[in-house]
């Protein structure tokens, strides 16, 4: 089953704020996507129920391996995507705005060669 572009961009945030802090809580991912915690609690907990991410008695949340595995390739893929708009001098923070949209899109296919073609420059 097909993640949602919301779900990989939860779960993208969770990886993020785990390899900054080390722990992460809904009131965190609330913060840093600047998302009501409600809507948070929500979201975490459809993932949850997926599979993709457990939660501690404390509230403290973990990726799963399939939610790390999701997280993991949307954020090779946001950070590949970000930097080749840098190379092409977009500027950083509408090409980070532009690799967010394109990162959920952009097909398995398309990407590869994307890497494969750039790694050879």
């Amino acid at each position: 089953m097909k993640i949602q572009e919301s779900g990989e961009n939860y779960l993208e945030t969770i990886l993020i704020l785990q390899e900054r802090t080390g722990k992460v809580h809904s009131v965190d991912i609330a913060r840093e996507m600047n998302f009501s915690k409600p809507s948070v609690c929500r979201a975490v907990s459809v993932l949850r129920k997926a599979g993709h991410l457990t939660m501690a008695e404390d509230g403290q949340i973990t990726l799963t391996s399939s939610g790390k595995k999701i997280a993991d390739n949307i954020y090779a893929r946001h950070r590949f995507l970000t930097n080749f708009l840098i190379s092409i001098d977009v500027t950083p923070e509408v090409a980070a705005a532009d690799a967010c949209r394109i990162e959920h899109d952009i097909s398995e296919e398309t990407f590869a060669r994307l890497r494969e073609h750039f790694s050879q420059k």
